[in-house]
């Protein structure tokens, strides 16, 4: 029998260069912020067992002075730690610490984001990236090593979040930007569907691997996540080339013509550059030209229409998402809660690709949000009612939320940004992408930081409330939207 060249081969070589730069950058960037939410993960699945609950016990005791001995309030035996809080010791003030602990994150993650963008618009993004994530991995390490070092203090592990929470406002604008400086308009939902599930591969695999050593050393549910994405934060800094300027510019500066004409640069400064990856990319031709003008103000990306509309309706939109993330591995309250809450993160990869494609086919971003967002209202108040009598009805109800509620999500922080960032209001000016950005993502993630602490102060009061809060929210998500916009 002949030997033929392989199909992958043959599939990868038939693909114009210009198409594999681009696809590799996608599959670069999507790495990139897999790791970023792989390492916010483990805190939810480590509160479910409670294997931590003894580690925490110490906050649950009144010290009489530095290096006094704590007296325990629970019966637990008792240490010499310090100055420490005195934090009742019931099962709702210890849902509640859990609560602060993940706002501590939201609210400074929230704050950082508006002031990211700014920062991502003026820096060379690969730097900015690079210094994130390698910041991110060290303050992820930390929190996990407090429980080899015998921290017990509750500002420890609070400073750590505060800390982690800014330095991961770094990952969304720049990757955001750097896609939306490699990929034209197109099918941008598409692409940046099927891109955007990072999120949920993120989840999935931070739950994984957290569930892994939970039970044993939960320290190492933080510390592995934390080597992960330094590493790839390493990666980032190797490989990462932020936009098609910057690539051709360094081709014809590093790499001249040959005297045979055979060296040629990699991706062509001409009105006939490839323009299409599976039909993908933008099909107009342009020509790469570098941009003089300043990057917009502030002020001036909340004047792009478009912007304060979906900023607002992403604010409920992620508050009903990040509420899930932290606490439906506990309110599943199974065993295997960990590995269950992942079919939620599944749902939401299929349903970011459902909403990039059918925003794409009907030119509609907005109506695919707002249709989404009230057909998700009914399934979370079915999900609450029948959605754990049956392995098969939990599967179900559980991929079904996670598309409905992560689709929305996934359109207006990807496809949605990346259109307002280009708008044509702006007339030319690329140096908008990284703001826009972080202006929605912000306002997203006041909400994210609302969600989780709303979920801990109401739980106590019966997990009906908290569904009936997140229902509200989703309905609120589309009226918001709808009345801004018919204001303007």
């Amino acid at each position: 029998m002949k030997s033929t060249v392989a199909p992958g081969v043959r599939l990868f070589t038939s693909c114009s260069r210009d198409s594999r730069y681009r696809g590799f950058i996608l599959l670069l960037t999507f790495l990139i912020y897999t790791t970023y939410h792989l390492s916010r993960k483990p805190i939810s699945i480590v509160k479910v067992t409670g294997t931590i609950q003894f580690q925490f016990s110490v906050f649950y005791t009144v010290c009489t002075g530095l290096n006094a001995p704590c007296k325990m309030l629970s019966g637990a035996p008792s240490y010499e730690f310090g100055i420490l809080s005195v934090i009742s010791v019931d099962r709702k003030n210890y849902e509640t610490l859990f609560g602060v602990l993940d706002n501590c994150f939201l609210v400074a993650y929230a704050i950082g984001m508006f002031f990211s963008g700014i920062f991502g618009e003026r820096l060379p993004l690969r730097y900015y990236l690079t210094a994130g994530m390698l910041m991110s991995g060290l303050f992820t390490s930390l929190f996990g090593l407090g429980f080899y070092w015998n921290i017990h203090s509750l500002w420890y592990y609070a400073f750590i979040q505060v800390m982690n929470g800014l330095v991961q406002t770094t990952g969304w604008p720049s990757v955001v930007a750097c896609v939306g400086n490699w990929f034209g308009k197109g099918k941008r939902g598409f692409i940046m569907g099927v891109w955007n599930s990072h999120t949920s591969v993120g989840n999935i695999l931070g739950s994984l691997i957290a569930g892994v050593f939970v039970s044993t050393a939960w320290g190492m549910s933080f510390i592995v996540p934390g080597l992960i994405i330094a590493s790839t934060g390493i990666l980032c800094f190797l490989f990462l080339v932020e936009s098609q300027f910057l690539f051709i510019r360094e081709t014809y500066t590093q790499c001249p013509f040959t005297k045979s004409g055979e060296t040629k640069p990699q991706l062509q400064d001409s009105p006939h550059m490839d323009g299409a990856i599976n039909g993908a990319i933008a099909t107009e031709s342009q020509e790469i030209t570098e941009e003089q003008t300043e990057a917009i103000s502030f002020c001036g990306a909340l004047r792009i229409p478009g912007v304060m509309e979906f900023s607002f309706c992403l604010f409920f939109a992620k508050l009903v998402s990040y509420t899930f993330l932290y606490w439906l591995p506990l309110y599943i309250s199974d065993v295997a809660a960990g590995d269950m809450s992942t079919l939620f993160d599944v749902g939401g990869i299929l349903g970011g690709i459902m909403a990039g494609l059918v925003s794409d086919y009907t030119g509609g971003r907005a109506t695919t949000c707002c249709v989404m967002l009230l057909a998700a209202a009914p399934m979370l108040f079915l999900y609450n009612y029948i959605g754990q009598r049956s392995l098969a009805i939990t599967i179900v109800m559980l991929l079904l939320c996670g598309g409905l509620v992560n689709g929305p999500y996934a359109l207006i922080t990807t496809a949605v940004s990346a259109d307002l960032g280009t708008h044509e209001s702006l007339r030319g000016n690329s140096r908008a992408l990284s703001t826009v950005t972080a202006i929605i993502d912000g306002t997203g993630s006041v909400g994210a930081a609302l969600g989780p602490l709303l979920a801990g102060l109401i739980s106590p009061t019966g997990w009906n409330n908290v569904f009936y809060m997140l229902i509200s929210a989703d309905i609120l998500a589309c009226l918001v939207r709808n009345t801004i916009l018919s204001l303007h």
